[in-house]
């Protein structure tokens, strides 16, 4: 009689290709599904008892920053925790290689700002054994894992690797700075990449670099995308994430992402698209944008924000506002540099007068982050009695008592508090019926989590479970069998995930196990704080509630939310298991 290395008995299994579910066994060995259904001829070492409980594929998260995080914490957690069992690294054209040495302590104060990750936790938890992309695959070849990860090259570290920093952020490459950018993303990609990304946000960004600059490849030329995509074309494999900000007075728009996908032949992960609470068009209009590209055999897929993440940010650490030129003014250099400027009567004028006249792009991007101020609420007041009072009441509130400008109470709070107050952007309220609209298109992809980034005041790692709660089983607009293919599968083929995000004989095994009524967020709206990163430094944490079994190449990695230790994930070069 055969012996298997884990039975999954009497689960309600979704195999994430949209076929109904079915109840049964799902027999595992070797890492990979040995049979689903019917009665295994043979017994298996372990059991778990998956009566009442969902068994589907484990959820593939496409736009993450875990590029330092997974260093420290081979889980990726927060999105580990939540039944994500692959990832990929490397989004928006951020990370670590290729890098010369003499470059790694600049590369790391970039994430601190454009990512939001502590410059003290890199410092702690990167070894930096590597330079050229080659070795940097190797070294996090090595690297314990307890999720899959497959790599982009990066295209800021690519350039400013080939140009140098000024270059890079001043002007287009030469044609000989092009040719070698080339050539080393065809090394990188012989090495195992599974693409590039870029983030593409002109010189207002909302993510700057550390000292408020745009980031090298938010001002980056048409020409040089598109060299890089010549590669992908000629090599026939590979996909491209962009983040590309549309809108009056920026050159990026529409056609350029047209000609990028015609030139490239091969996916584009276009970032973000997601829904008001009240305007269908703001998430119509992209939407009837991408189904004609699809339509005209243009293969780009619409990455879309379905969490529902809470933000509760300090000025010591906020960057979210960073479109506006004057927000990034007032919140850029030392703490005590902040300080100073935030004091200052003329900026902090520049800052009224602005809120008043702001454009709509800028209200959008506030809205879309931390929100209006004058609806901000004062969650913590850095432990000072005096201004305790303020706990609980908005911005607009306490403006409205002291006859204030809401901008005036945001920075007399944070100068008080000596920019730890705490401001919570509260939950407004979601539409449902527009987020299902948006992700029942063909080529829509849920996630955005961001997971690893704005470790300090957002949890976007939680939102597969977000999704499942809400969407499926609170509203009923989604079905079971459709979350778990825009979960699972359709990211994975996206990606180029080889023999992932389903559950088939052979695939690989991996697999999450839930009860949909016991799921949930823990604490549901914002993290709480916790300090486990390096060098004592804390983030803001969404544990998971309801996940019976995480498995990842058919090792169990969390047990009823304990980690067991195991790190059975892998880098996948090419996007498969070599």
């Amino acid at each position: 009689m055969a012996e298997f290395d884990l039975q999954i008995r009497g689960g309600t299994i979704v195999d994430g290709t949209r076929a109904p579910r079915v109840e049964g066994d799902l027999w595992i060995r070797d890492g990979r599904v040995a049979q689903i259904g019917g009665s295994a001829p043979g017994t298996a070492k372990r059991v778990i008892d998956a009566e009442g409980h969902v068994v589907a594929p484990g959820f593939v998260d496409l736009h993450t920053h875990y590029d330092a995080q997974i260093r420290w914490d081979p889980y990726c957690t927060i999105s580990g925790w939540h039944g994500v069992t692959s990832v990929v690294l490397g989004n928006c054209g951020f990370g670590f290689a290729p890098v010369k040495p003499e470059f790694r302590d600049r590369s790391m104060l970039t994430m601190t700002r454009t990512e939001a990750i502590p410059y003290a936790s890199m410092q702690a938890g990167l070894d930096w054994d590597w330079e050229t992309i080659p070795e940097y695959l190797d070294s996090l070849d090595r690297a314990p894992k307890g999720v899959n990860v497959i790599q982009y090259m990066p295209t800021a570290s690519l350039m400013t690797y080939v140009m140098g920093l000024e270059a890079a952020k001043t002007r287009p490459a030469t044609a000989e700075e092009r040719a070698e950018m080339q050539r080393l993303l065809h090394e990188g990609m012989d090495a195992g990449l599974c693409g590039f990304s870029i983030q593409r946000l002109g010189p207002d960004s909302v993510q700057a670099d550390f000292d408020g600059s745009p980031m090298v490849t938010d001002t980056m030329v048409d020409e040089d995308i598109l060299a890089l995509a010549e590669v992908l074309r000629e090599r026939g494999e590979g996909f491209i994430q962009i983040t590309q900000a549309e809108g009056k007075g920026l050159k990026h728009d529409y056609a350029f992402l047209e000609k990028l996908a015609a030139t490239a032949q091969r996916p584009i992960l276009h970032n973000a698209v997601l829904p008001a609470r009240v305007d269908a068009e703001v998430h119509r209009r992209p939407l009837r944008w991408i189904q004609r590209c699809q339509d005209e055999g243009l293969p780009i897929y619409a990455q879309c924000g379905t969490g529902r993440a809470g933000f509760a940010f300090t000025l010591e650490h906020w960057n979210l506002y960073d479109a506006s030129p004057i927000w990034r003014e007032a919140t850029t250099g030392t703490k005590e540099e902040r300080l100073q400027k935030i004091r200052n009567p003329a900026l902090r004028q520049q800052l009224v007068d602005e809120f008043e006249a702001a454009d709509r792009r800028l209200r959008a991007i506030q809205a879309g982050v931390g929100g209006n101020p004058k609806f901000l609420v004062i969650q913590s007041v850095n432990g000072q009695p005096e201004l305790e009072h303020y706990v609980g009441q908005s911005v607009g509130q306490i403006a409205e008592a002291e006859d204030k400008h809401p901008i005036e109470v945001m920075l007399d709070l944070s100068i008080a508090g000596d920019l730890n107050v705490e401001f919570l952007g509260p939950d407004r309220g979601s539409n449902a019926e527009y987020m299902a609209e948006m992700i029942h298109e063909p080529f829509s992809i849920p996630g955005v989590s961001d997971g690893g980034a704005h470790t300090k005041f957002f949890t976007g790692g939680a939102f597969t479970t977000d999704f499942l709660t809400w969407l499926v089983r609170d509203e009923e607009r989604v079905t079971l069998e459709e979350a778990h293919y825009r979960l699972s599968n359709l990211p994975a083929q996206a990606a180029g995930f080889k023999d992932r995000g389903v559950l088939a004989e052979g695939a690989a095994a991996d697999v999450v196990v839930y009860n949909l009524e016991e799921l949930a967020i823990d604490p549901p709206w914002i993290g709480n704080i916790e300090h486990d990163f390096p060098a004592g430094e804390w983030r803001r944490v969404q544990r998971a509630i309801g996940y019976r079994a995480i498995v990842v190449n058919g090792e169990v990695t969390f047990e009823h939310g304990e980690c067991t230790g195991a790190t059975p994930g892998k880098l996948l070069r090419h996007g498969v298991d070599a």
